[in-house]
Parts: structure tokens; C-alpha cells; sequence
């Protein structure tokens, strides 16, 4: 549309409010992450630890029910984070709710334990931040 001066308009058009609106929009959505962790401790003794870390390829479905927050100094990756926090991530991960296998044996009389952790693959909501990083796991 002219003005009388002969200037044009600013104007949007509908289509383009809404694709304004969903660009800013997707960017305050936190990312989706699937995290696995397995703890092997043997004869009371950490013998193993893995935990893997991978960006969910398609969305997750679910609620979020916790969250926990940890610090983030020079744009840190998550796993360089949770290792880092690895006491309070594993407190929040025992909240959450590990598979516990314990097996005990005795043999001519030495007697062994084996005792594995594990938690299935779970989609975690991670939202970084500047200064922090929070977590919450998919229900």
C-alpha cells in the first residue's frame, strides 16, 4: 500500500506475523536429549561407569515431573556438566528410579558382589541458559 508521498508502508501480512511468532517461539523450547546410564560396582569397588548422551532425533512424548539445575560456565556440554555434578546428578537419578541388579556368590570360601545400576534410556527436557542448565526428565 502508497502513502500520498509516494513512500511505502510497513505492513505484515498475517502469514508473516505467524512465522515471525513460531521462529522466536522455537527458540525458548528446551532440547531433547536421551540419556542412559549403567553403574557397575564389584566386590564394593567401582569397576564401570557409562553414560551416554544423544539428541533426540524425532520429539519425545511425556510430561516433565523434576527438574534439577546446575551451573554452566563456558558453554559446557551437558555431559561435561553432569560429570562434573556427578554426586548431585546421581542422587537426582536414583530419584527417578534405577534398575538394581544384585548378585552375591560364594565359592571355597571367597565370597563376591556384583551390584549394577542401571537406568534405561530416558528423554530428558534440557534448557541452557547462560549461567545454568536445567533438567527434566519425560513422564
Amino acid at each position: 500500500m502508497r502513502s500520498r508521498d509516494g513512500d511505502h508502508s510497513f505492513t505484515f501480512s498475517t502469514a508473516q506475523i505467524i512465522f515471525f511468532l513460531l521462529l522466536c517461539s522455537s527458540a525458548l523450547f528446551a532440547d531433547e536429549y536421551l540419556i542412559s546410564y549403567r553403574y557397575l560396582v564389584k566386590n564394593a569397588a567401582l569397576y564401570n561407569e557409562t553414560l551416554d548422551i544423544s539428541k533426540a532425533m524425532k520429539p519425545c512424548q511425556g510430561t516433565t515431573y523434576t527438574t534439577i539445575q546446575f551451573p554452566r560456565e563456558n558453554n559446557e556440554s551437558l555431559k561435561e556438566i553432569l560429570q562434573k555434578n556427578s554426586e548431585l546428578f546421581h542422587n537426582f537419578l536414583a530419584k527417578i528410579g534405577f534398575f538394581i541388579d544384585n548378585k552375591e556368590e560364594t565359592y571355597n570360601g571367597l565370597h563376591t558382589s556384583t551390584t549394577i545400576l542401571t537406568l534405561k534410556t530416558t528423554c530428558f527436557k534440557v534448557d541452557f541458559n547462560d549461567n545454568f542448565v536445567k533438567i527434566s526428565p519425560l513422564k
